[in-house]
Protein backbone atom coordinates (compact mmCIF):
# COMPACT_ATOMS: atom_id res chain seq x y z
CA UNK A 1 0.00 0.00 0.00
CA UNK A 2 2.96 2.26 -0.55
CA UNK A 3 1.07 4.96 -2.81
CA UNK A 4 -1.32 5.13 -0.30
CA UNK A 5 1.11 5.86 2.74
CA UNK A 6 3.20 7.84 1.58
CA UNK A 7 0.32 10.14 -1.03
CA UNK A 8 -0.61 11.77 2.43
CA UNK A 9 3.30 13.45 2.47
CA UNK A 10 2.82 16.65 0.77
CA UNK A 11 5.81 19.04 -0.06
CA UNK A 12 5.53 22.19 -0.53
CA UNK A 13 7.54 24.39 -3.26
CA UNK A 14 8.86 26.90 -0.08
CA UNK A 15 10.74 23.71 1.40
CA UNK A 16 12.35 23.03 -1.70
CA UNK A 17 13.73 27.27 -2.01
CA UNK A 18 14.10 26.76 1.80
CA UNK A 19 16.25 23.73 1.06
CA UNK A 20 18.52 25.36 -1.20
CA UNK A 21 18.92 28.25 0.91
CA UNK A 22 19.93 25.96 3.72
CA UNK A 23 22.36 24.53 1.68
CA UNK A 24 20.19 20.81 2.20
CA UNK A 25 21.00 19.89 -1.83
CA UNK A 26 22.45 15.92 -0.88
CA UNK A 27 20.30 15.25 -3.97
CA UNK A 28 23.30 17.06 -6.47
CA UNK A 29 26.28 15.62 -7.59
CA UNK A 30 28.92 17.68 -8.50
CA UNK A 31 29.91 15.68 -11.81
CA UNK A 32 28.48 14.05 -15.08
CA UNK A 33 25.77 11.78 -14.08
CA UNK A 34 27.49 8.15 -14.85
CA UNK A 35 23.59 6.80 -15.82
CA UNK A 36 23.30 9.75 -18.90
CA UNK A 37 27.23 9.34 -20.02
CA UNK A 38 26.89 5.64 -20.73
CA UNK A 39 23.50 6.05 -22.54
CA UNK A 40 23.86 8.89 -24.36
CA UNK A 41 24.12 7.48 -27.56
CA UNK A 42 20.58 5.66 -27.13
CA UNK A 43 19.40 9.11 -26.24
CA UNK A 44 21.10 11.34 -29.22
CA UNK A 45 20.18 8.21 -31.67
CA UNK A 46 22.76 10.07 -34.35
CA UNK A 47 21.01 13.23 -33.84
CA UNK A 48 22.94 16.72 -33.78
CA UNK A 49 22.32 19.91 -31.84
CA UNK A 50 19.21 18.18 -29.43
CA UNK A 51 17.30 20.21 -27.25
CA UNK A 52 17.17 19.14 -24.50
CA UNK A 53 14.60 19.55 -21.11
CA UNK A 54 15.58 19.02 -17.64
CA UNK A 55 12.42 19.33 -15.44
CA UNK A 56 13.56 20.57 -11.52
CA UNK A 57 17.22 21.43 -12.87
CA UNK A 58 18.67 22.59 -9.84
CA UNK A 59 22.83 22.78 -10.76
CA UNK A 60 23.19 19.89 -12.55
CA UNK A 61 26.45 19.92 -14.51
CA UNK A 62 25.18 17.64 -16.89
CA UNK A 63 23.52 20.94 -18.63
CA UNK A 64 26.62 22.47 -19.20
CA UNK A 65 28.17 19.12 -20.67
CA UNK A 66 25.53 18.35 -23.11
CA UNK A 67 25.71 22.50 -24.30
CA UNK A 68 29.67 21.77 -24.40
CA UNK A 69 28.74 18.74 -26.67
CA UNK A 70 26.39 21.56 -29.15
CA UNK A 71 22.99 20.52 -27.61
CA UNK A 72 20.59 23.38 -26.26
CA UNK A 73 19.07 22.70 -22.73
CA UNK A 74 16.12 24.33 -20.94
CA UNK A 75 15.55 23.51 -17.71
CA UNK A 76 12.77 24.65 -14.34
CA UNK A 77 14.06 25.22 -11.01
CA UNK A 78 12.14 26.89 -8.47
CA UNK A 79 15.56 27.89 -6.80
CA UNK A 80 16.76 31.31 -7.65
CA UNK A 81 19.82 30.09 -5.39
CA UNK A 82 20.21 26.95 -7.71
CA UNK A 83 19.66 28.30 -10.80
CA UNK A 84 22.49 31.32 -9.72
CA UNK A 85 24.79 28.49 -8.64
CA UNK A 86 24.42 27.55 -11.94
CA UNK A 87 26.03 30.09 -14.04
CA UNK A 88 28.08 31.04 -11.22
CA UNK A 89 29.91 27.35 -10.77
CA UNK A 90 30.40 26.93 -14.30
CA UNK A 91 31.76 30.41 -14.72
CA UNK A 92 29.27 31.40 -17.35
CA UNK A 93 27.77 34.69 -18.14
CA UNK A 94 24.02 35.32 -18.19
CA UNK A 95 21.08 37.50 -18.39
CA UNK A 96 17.97 37.54 -16.48
CA UNK A 97 14.44 38.68 -17.68
CA UNK A 98 10.63 38.23 -16.27
CA UNK A 99 8.92 35.49 -18.76
CA UNK A 100 6.00 36.77 -20.26
CA UNK A 101 3.29 34.63 -20.19
CA UNK A 102 4.66 33.07 -16.53
CA UNK A 103 3.60 35.57 -13.87
CA UNK A 104 6.20 36.51 -11.38
CA UNK A 105 8.45 33.70 -13.39
CA UNK A 106 12.06 34.56 -14.90
CA UNK A 107 14.55 33.03 -17.43
CA UNK A 108 18.12 33.18 -16.85
CA UNK A 109 20.09 32.62 -20.26
CA UNK A 110 23.54 31.82 -20.63
CA UNK A 111 25.29 34.75 -23.12
CA UNK A 112 25.76 32.04 -26.15
CA UNK A 113 21.92 31.13 -25.10
CA UNK A 114 22.70 27.37 -25.51
CA UNK A 115 20.99 27.10 -21.48
CA UNK A 116 18.07 28.75 -20.77
CA UNK A 117 16.81 28.21 -16.80
CA UNK A 118 13.31 29.07 -15.94
CA UNK A 119 12.66 30.02 -12.01
CA UNK A 120 8.91 29.15 -11.64
CA UNK A 121 6.77 26.14 -10.57
CA UNK A 122 7.43 23.28 -12.96
CA UNK A 123 3.33 23.39 -13.35
CA UNK A 124 2.84 27.00 -14.97
CA UNK A 125 5.64 25.51 -17.68
CA UNK A 126 3.98 24.17 -21.03
CA UNK A 127 4.82 23.86 -24.47
CA UNK A 128 3.79 27.10 -25.64
CA UNK A 129 6.79 28.15 -23.53
CA UNK A 130 9.51 26.71 -25.08
CA UNK A 131 7.87 24.65 -28.00
CA UNK A 132 8.72 20.73 -27.72
CA UNK A 133 12.15 19.09 -27.36
CA UNK A 134 13.70 16.01 -28.32
CA UNK A 135 15.40 14.50 -25.39
CA UNK A 136 14.17 14.74 -21.63
CA UNK A 137 16.65 13.71 -18.92
CA UNK A 138 14.63 13.40 -15.94
CA UNK A 139 17.34 12.23 -13.24
CA UNK A 140 14.86 12.19 -9.97
CA UNK A 141 12.79 14.64 -10.50
CA UNK A 142 10.04 12.55 -10.79
CA UNK A 143 10.65 10.77 -8.02
CA UNK A 144 10.90 14.11 -6.52
CA UNK A 145 7.16 15.09 -6.71
CA UNK A 146 4.55 15.04 -4.61
CA UNK A 147 2.49 11.43 -5.64
CA UNK A 148 -1.04 13.22 -5.75
CA UNK A 149 0.84 15.31 -8.80
CA UNK A 150 1.60 12.60 -10.63
CA UNK A 151 -1.57 13.41 -12.36
CA UNK A 152 -0.52 16.68 -13.88
CA UNK A 153 3.19 15.66 -14.53
CA UNK A 154 2.59 12.75 -16.50
CA UNK A 155 0.56 14.83 -18.95
CA UNK A 156 2.63 17.78 -18.56
CA UNK A 157 6.10 15.93 -19.54
CA UNK A 158 4.55 14.13 -22.42
CA UNK A 159 3.00 17.34 -24.12
CA UNK A 160 6.69 18.67 -23.75
CA UNK A 161 7.78 15.32 -26.59
CA UNK A 162 8.47 16.45 -29.89
CA UNK A 163 7.56 12.73 -31.98
CA UNK A 164 11.00 11.86 -31.54
CA UNK A 165 11.56 12.60 -28.76
CA UNK A 166 13.90 10.29 -26.09
CA UNK A 167 13.10 10.78 -22.13
CA UNK A 168 15.58 9.24 -19.71
CA UNK A 169 13.98 8.99 -16.57
CA UNK A 170 15.89 7.81 -13.75
CA UNK A 171 13.46 6.60 -10.56
CA UNK A 172 14.44 4.85 -7.44
CA UNK A 173 13.66 1.04 -5.95
CA UNK A 174 14.39 0.69 -2.41
CA UNK A 175 12.44 -0.75 0.65
CA UNK A 176 9.55 1.13 1.15
CA UNK A 177 9.14 -0.02 4.86
CA UNK A 178 12.92 1.01 5.46
CA UNK A 179 12.25 4.64 3.86
CA UNK A 180 9.50 6.91 3.11
CA UNK A 181 10.03 9.46 0.10
CA UNK A 182 10.78 12.00 -1.10
CA UNK A 183 12.37 10.14 -3.50
CA UNK A 184 10.03 7.69 -3.77
CA UNK A 185 10.31 4.16 -4.81
CA UNK A 186 8.70 3.02 -8.29
CA UNK A 187 8.43 -0.79 -9.25
CA UNK A 188 8.90 -1.15 -13.10
CA UNK A 189 5.39 -2.69 -13.19
CA UNK A 190 4.24 0.81 -11.78
CA UNK A 191 5.99 3.07 -13.86
CA UNK A 192 4.79 0.81 -17.01
CA UNK A 193 1.14 1.44 -15.13
CA UNK A 194 1.90 5.50 -15.37
CA UNK A 195 3.48 5.80 -18.68
CA UNK A 196 2.66 2.71 -20.79
CA UNK A 197 -0.79 4.04 -21.76
CA UNK A 198 1.06 6.56 -24.40
CA UNK A 199 5.09 5.75 -24.16
CA UNK A 200 6.65 2.69 -25.04
CA UNK A 201 8.89 1.95 -22.03
CA UNK A 202 12.46 0.22 -22.13
CA UNK A 203 14.38 -0.65 -19.03
CA UNK A 204 18.24 0.07 -19.43
CA UNK A 205 19.62 -0.30 -16.54
CA UNK A 206 19.07 -1.37 -12.90
CA UNK A 207 15.83 -2.73 -11.07
CA UNK A 208 16.43 -4.35 -8.57
CA UNK A 209 16.84 -3.48 -4.98
CA UNK A 210 20.69 -3.51 -3.28
CA UNK A 211 22.49 -3.45 -0.05
CA UNK A 212 25.10 -0.91 -1.58
CA UNK A 213 23.37 2.00 -1.97
CA UNK A 214 20.45 3.67 -0.14
CA UNK A 215 18.45 4.72 -2.82
CA UNK A 216 19.31 2.94 -6.22
CA UNK A 217 18.84 4.26 -8.79
CA UNK A 218 16.55 2.88 -11.71
CA UNK A 219 16.88 3.89 -15.72
CA UNK A 220 14.13 4.23 -17.74
CA UNK A 221 13.98 4.89 -21.71
CA UNK A 222 10.65 6.51 -23.33
CA UNK A 223 9.42 7.31 -26.38
CA UNK A 224 6.13 8.29 -27.97
CA UNK A 225 4.04 5.62 -29.18
CA UNK A 226 2.81 5.70 -32.77
CA UNK A 227 -0.42 7.76 -33.20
Amino acid sequence: MQQQSEAERIIELQEWVDGWEQGDTGFHTPTVHKLLETHLDKVLKGRKGVRFFFPLCGKAVDMKWLADKGHSVVGVEISEKGIREFFEENKLKYSEEPVKDIPGAKVYRSEDKAISLYQCDLYSFSSSTEGQFGAIWDRGSFGSINLRDQAKYIPLIQSLMANDCTYLLVTFLYDTTVHKGPPFSFSKEQVQSLFGDTCNVELLQGGTPTEEEEFPEVLYLLTLKNK
